[in-house]
């Protein structure tokens, strides 16, 4: 009977004092960490196929078809081998690699926990709109993050090709991991140009019809971002990351212009039963004063009252 008189009842809302925020706060965060750590632990005894998972295909496309324990213990060959420089290289590998499977893996608990925190204090469009975006931005991420995957084994062989002949190509670990992380976020992130484009339009901050001016100067910079993000030189890796973005612009673009039309039919229709009408404030010019004959009754004398202006007794 204690605990429930003592319990107190949730705001429909969402509000809370700013001790029960910052409370609420580190319980979420501890429960994301704990999350992160657990995973982290799990993924360290499979940090070597995490790995290999992520090095084979470019082993591969230079000609390794060795796996990687195999490569490594071989002195030489004619393919790129992978090598591990400093002795607390290894452990320093396993954590980073750990970790960032940790992270990873463990994005739905952390992620749910961030909403958690969030969505009280969004009103219901906002979370329809905060749903839409989370639902798709995710899927955009995933397929930049596989094109980019797709793609690295092309690019490793290009570059390798600019080496002398007969000369041994060693590729340090963590340096190659640094690079795939790195391919891996930028191929992710700028599929999400579209989903950016699309919330600018719903807020109206961005007509469809702008965007559509800008198509060559977007097509121009999309390109020249392709060619600074991919290391190699050759044109399939740039168009592998330009084309998919080019698409997806456009589709942004025709989406934004269908939004828009619809926005003018529903302004053209009025408010709906529901919704109130927008009141015009705009004040209007006031005609010219007449004056107000002495009718009977009255206490004020004539001259007074041919002075009395909108009501108010001008006369001191």
């Amino acid at each position: 009977m204690l605990k429930s008189a003592r319990k107190k009842e949730k705001d429909p809302e969402g509000r809370m004092p700013l001790a029960e925020h910052l409370r609420e706060l580190r319980n979420r965060l501890a429960k994301a960490l704990l999350a992160i750590v657990a995973v982290t632990i799990v993924a360290a005894f499979f940090y070597k196929d995490i790995i290999e998972f992520f090095t084979n295909p470019i082993l591969t496309a230079v000609g390794c078809d060795s796996t990687f324990s195999e490569l490594a213990q071989q002195s030489s060959g004619n393919c790129a081998r992978i090598v591990l420089n400093g002795l607390l290289t290894p452990f320093t590998l396993a954590l980073k690699v750990s970790l960032m499977a940790g992270v990873i893996f463990a994005s739905p608990v952390w992620l749910y926990q961030l909403w958690g925190f969030v969505a009280p204090g969004l009103h219901k469009h906002e979370r329809k709109y905060a749903y839409a975006f989370v639902g798709t931005g995710v899927p955009l991420f995933l397929g930049g993050a596989f094109f980019a995957y797709k793609t690295l084994p092309t690019m490793a062989k290009v570059l390798l090709e600019f080496s002398p002949a007969d000369l041994d190509n060693q590729l340090p670990l963590d340096d190659l991991l640094d690079l795939i992380v790195r391919m891996v976020l930028v191929f992710g992130l700028s599929f999400e140009l579209p989903l950016l484009l699309i919330m600018l339009n719903l807020t109206g901050a961005l007509t469809g019809r702008r965007m559509m001016s800008w198509w060559r100067g977007m097509i121009m910079g999309i390109t020249v971002f392709a060619a600074v993000a991919t290391p190699s030189t050759d044109p399939l890796t740039m168009l592998a990351l330009a084309g998919p973005i080019w698409i997806l612009y456009f589709f942004a673009t025709g989406f934004s212009l269908l939004n828009d039309r619809r926005r003018r039919r529903r302004a053209a229709l009025g408010p709906a039963d529901d919704e109130a009408s927008e009141l015009d404030l705009t004040p209007e010019a006031i005609g010219e004063v007449e004056a107000v004959a002495p009718g009977p009754g009255r206490a004020l004398p004539e001259q007074a009252t041919a002075e009395r202006v909108n009501g108010y007794d001008d006369v001191t």
